[in-house]
């Protein structure tokens, strides 16, 4: 059991980077993962002759299922809905935020194959064997894919330092340290996202340009109890942002996509379910 185990653990940091962006929930990564091992434990491992490859199948297989009922539980979802957020010190970039909601328009095993072949580089013959299709109905697959979300692919590689500037100035601006200035980095075609799940007050749908995005969060700054605390700055599933803790004493994310040095999107999770795995990390 011990080789069992020490084997499946060199695997599964790459297998929760699969299953989280195949899923877009940690907590739910974390699940299948949980039991890939259960599954990996009671095999036949004498037959195994790729572990990787028959690890990285299994979760697949469990994401497949798992995504038929999380897209029933998405349409009930109330408000908009982002991914559970993962904050790094340097981005991982490639999924970021925009690309992962991107996702969410795919059918499941499309999703599996532009995931496997597009962004961990597996050959369609594996993919066939992880999804039970055969390899041109995986290129297939993979190809309508890459068309639904080919333009919410990372297009302008922002500078790291300069992304953590801007995301430091619009933080200090949408506090009503300098609201004058917020309206200054935005686009302005700029989408606000606010995902509070029915657990805490966020706008109830997505907002669209300067002007209302600007109304909006100095309204925000204003019905606050109090000044949120600043825990860290970093990226947000790769894209520019920062953690706080709001006044209720509950993390918060945010996180911008800016291209052509404005912010054109801003997606900030207040729901506390998608929040908790950030607790273990952030004081």
């Amino acid at each position: 059991m011990t080789d069992s185990a020490s084997t499946f653990d060199l695997h599964r940091p790459g297998l929760l980077r699969v299953a989280y962006r195949m899923l877009g929930s940690m907590s739910d990564a974390e699940d299948v993962i949980q039991e890939a091992y259960i599954r990996w434990a009671q095999a036949d491992r004498a037959a195994v002759r790729v572990p990787a490859a028959f690890l990285r199948r299994i979760v697949t297989r469990l994401c497949l299922d798992h995504l038929k009922s999380a897209r029933v539980r998405r349409e009930a979802y109330d408000g908009p809905w982002l991914p559970e957020p993962v904050v790094e010190e340097e981005p991982v970039e490639d999924v970021t935020l925009p690309l992962m909601l991107a996702l969410e328009r795919l059918s499941p095993l499309e999703r599996a194959a532009f995931l496997l072949h597009d962004v961990f580089g597996e050959s369609f013959e594996d993919i066939a064997a992880s999804i039970d299709r055969d390899a041109a109905a995986c290129r297939q697959l993979a190809s309508r894919a890459r068309t639904n979300v080919r333009k919410e692919r990372a297009r302008y590689a922002v500078d790291h330092e300069h992304g953590l500037e801007i995301a430091s100035a619009f933080f200090q601006a949408s506090q009503g340290q300098g609201t004058g200035h917020l309206g200054a980095l935005l686009a302005e075609d700029v989408r606000f996202h606010a995902d509070g799940g029915g657990k805490r007050p966020a706008v109830a749908r997505i907002l669209e340009g300067a002007h209302v995005v600007r109304r909006a969060l100095i309204a925000i700054t204003r019905l606050r109890e109090g000044p949120p605390k600043l825990v860290r700055y970093g990226f947000v599933n790769g894209l520019p942002g920062f953690v706080t803790r709001e006044p209720d004493g509950i993390l918060q994310t945010t996180a911008l996509l800016i291209e052509d040095g404005l912010i054109r999107a801003i997606y900030v999770t207040r729901n506390p379910d998608k929040l908790r795995h950030l607790e273990r990390t952030m004081h």
